[in-house]
């Protein structure tokens, strides 16, 4: 059986990062429902700004159409490179937010839809629109959500969707809506994304990055989709999406593998699909009930999900805490353990679970107190096609270099003052491991024993998560 700290560590890891150093030694005592309530209350208010786009970023759209028009590559490929920068900028800040914020819960949610809805976009000014619709209703109404990325200039333009007009329409835009964002593959036929793309035909954006509707060239025609035929435009094919109970089921079951666990539960998973559609897709509430349910704090689902790169990263900031002398390290880190933020490897985002792991990220995870301590350096092979460098090394970045960690361990260490020593490592690995296996003292290396109080607890802390358990949550 879990124990009482160890249901409060799994909620923490799953409605947010993790513990963070700040009363870790309160959570043997608090009660699930209390926590929850805690977290819903921080995240009860609109999200803190993050705002990266500056006076000489903000017309960066309308001088790369003009750097277009009169054929001016030099003009062309110096717009993109300062776009590609402020994109490295957005990702310091959200992982900023992700780590520090206490709005650990819509963080997290935010977080989850950055992979539902992922795009790739070197224009930050779409990249920043569409995160802060995100964070907005990351918590509130899916259908209001559904709707404002499917109208923000960074999906649009992802999707094609400026290129599908009347009589040359463009499928990518309606066929992604109907397989990753609502009704999920085999839950509708090929003619109705043919006859949904006409739905959307004249949906785009202008380049300030405000939804245009462009009446010439929409399809006015009849159209049957999913069993009703009508008059269709964009915003009503969404909200026949919507209509359909499969698109509750697709979206629940998603969250429930995010969150809950990857193997699913048909029968709950119906009862929580039945409820969230009757609520007119209530996010909150969905969330509500699986937080509170006294299945989610089963041993069956404690410390059986892999750490996303990002979920690691941010989890070690918030524990510590701990932050990086140089932002652009985090950046490094990111792509080297196989997920940078605003770069998801295609329009379904992350595949998650075992995916993150294979020799070489397990590896480099397993090294992260080495180059935490800066004993070791972070190595990173230049990819030709990653945009987060553009073909290239960033001036001053080297693909090989130490992370310069900060670590607050005093802040760290008062959440040890009052255990005795014989007890300090299973209080350390209690709290560091969510898994059910056991790990031996012996883990920590001998010299430790003979060490300082600080030391030991140092020691322990940094090889313990380097462990292959410290990976689950």
């Amino acid at each position: 059986m879990p124990t009482n700290q160890h249901k409060n560590q799994h909620l923490l890891w799953r409605a947010g990062f993790g513990p963070a150093s700040d009363g870790l030694d309160q959570l043997h005592r608090l009660r699930q429902e209390e926590l929850y309530a805690a977290l819903k209350q921080a995240s009860a208010g609109p999200p803190s700004s993050i705002d990266v786009v500056d006076d000489s970023l903000r017309g960066l759209a309308l001088g790369i159409g003009e750097a277009r028009r009169q054929a001016d590559e030099a003009s062309l490929r110096q717009l993109r490179e300062k776009s590609r920068q402020a994109v490295r900028s957005l990702n310091g800040a959200w992982l900023e937010q992700l780590s520090a914020s206490p709005q650990q819960l819509r963080e997290k949610m935010a977080f989850f839809w950055h992979g539902h809805f992922a795009t790739r976009n070197l224009n930050v000014f779409y990249q920043q629109q569409l995160l802060s619709i995100l964070r907005q209703h990351a918590l509130g109404s899916f259908r209001t959500l559904l709707h404002e990325v499917s109208q923000s200039a960074a999906m649009l333009n992802f999707l094609n969707a400026q290129q599908n007009r009347k009589d040359h329409p463009n499928e990518n835009f309606a066929r992604e809506v109907m397989e990753l964002f609502t009704l999920g593959r085999g839950n509708y036929t090929e003619n109705d994304v043919k006859e949904a793309a006409r739905a959307f035909t004249g949906w785009g954006a202008n380049l300030k990055g405000d939804f245009q509707f462009r009446r010439l060239v929409h399809d006015a025609g009849t159209k049957t989709v999913l069993g009703q035929t009508g008059n269709f435009d964009g915003t009503r094919m969404l909200d026949l999406l919507l209509e359909q109970k499969q698109t509750a089921r697709f979206i629940t079951q998603k969250i429930y593998r995010f969150f809950v666990h990857e193997t699913t539960n048909k029968s709950r998973i119906e009862q929580l699909a039945d409820s969230f559609f009757k609520s007119d897709y209530n996010i909150g509430l969905l969330l509500d009930r699986i937080f509170t349910a006294d299945w989610f704090y089963e041993s069956g689902h404690i410390g059986t999900r892999i750490k996303s790169p990002v979920e690691l990263i941010a989890g070690l900031q918030r524990l510590l805490p701990l932050k990086l002398e140089d932002g652009r390290a985090l950046l490094l880190l990111q792509r080297a353990l196989g997920q940078v933020l605003f770069y998801p490897p295609s329009v379904a985002g992350w595949p998650g679970g075992r995916n993150w792991i294979d020799s070489s990220t397990l590896m480099l995870r397993m090294r992260m107190p080495l180059l935490l301590l800066d004993r070791d350096e972070l190595n990173v092979r230049p990819k030709d096609d990653d945009d987060t460098n553009g073909g290239r090394e960033e001036k001053g970045l080297r693909s090989r270099q130490p992370l310069r960690a900060q670590i607050d361990w005093q802040a760290y260490l008062k959440n040890y003052e009052n255990v005795p020593r014989a007890e300090l490592f299973e209080r350390i690995a209690g709290r560091l491991l969510q898994t059910s296996l056991r790990v031996p003292a012996e883990t920590v290396s001998a010299f430790a024993d003979s060490s300082s109080r600080e030391e030991y607890i140092k020691t322990a802390t940094l090889q313990l998560m380097s462990t292959p358990e410290y990976q689950l949550c």
